[in-house]
């Protein structure tokens, strides 16, 4: 289970299972896991963040985050939103130009969380779906040993 937090969102705590459901709880969430601690553990020095700038343009939301693994900076999340549309799937194609716009070549595929809910309103759920799977791709990336020279 992933705790997750969203700025946007400072009320709530977010609570993902891996290929399971995005529970949404108070703020309070984490006093609870605290006093759970004997029957969860936390996994050691596994937290990981993206901390940055929002902008808004018009209708568009964007926020650049540097994502950071401990002390140490391990890439760029950048964070898109079409704001008057809440049903994703309508607006990707209006999304993807805009990326293209500022990102050139290097905007990404559909995200995978699209897939589950095609024609369904967008939530703060979903949102943190994508964060989870950005960061196990940086913490997969993290623990590829690297080959040394000789």
């Amino acid at each position: 289970m992933y705790v997750m937090h969203n700025s946007e969102y400072p009320l709530s705590c977010f609570a993902l299972f891996e290929n399971g459901p995005c529970l949404v709880a108070d703020a309070n969430f984490d006093t609870l896991m605290v006093k759970l601690k004997g029957f969860f553990q936390n996994a050691k020095a596994n937290k990981i963040e993206s901390r940055g700038t929002r902008y808004q343009y018009c209708d568009f939301l964007v926020k650049l985050g540097t994502v950071t693994m401990g002390p140490s900076a391990r890439g760029i999340s950048v964070e898109v939103e079409y704001c008057p549309c809440v049903i994703a799937n309508d607006c990707w194609n209006l999304l993807m130009e805009f990326m293209q716009s500022f990102m050139g070549s290097h905007t990404p595929g559909i995200p995978s969380v699209f897939g589950a809910k095609h024609d369904s309103v967008y939530s703060p759920g979903d949102t943190m779906v994508q964060y989870m799977e950005l960061f196990n791709k940086i913490r997969k990336q993290q623990q590829v040993p690297v080959a040394g020279i000789r």
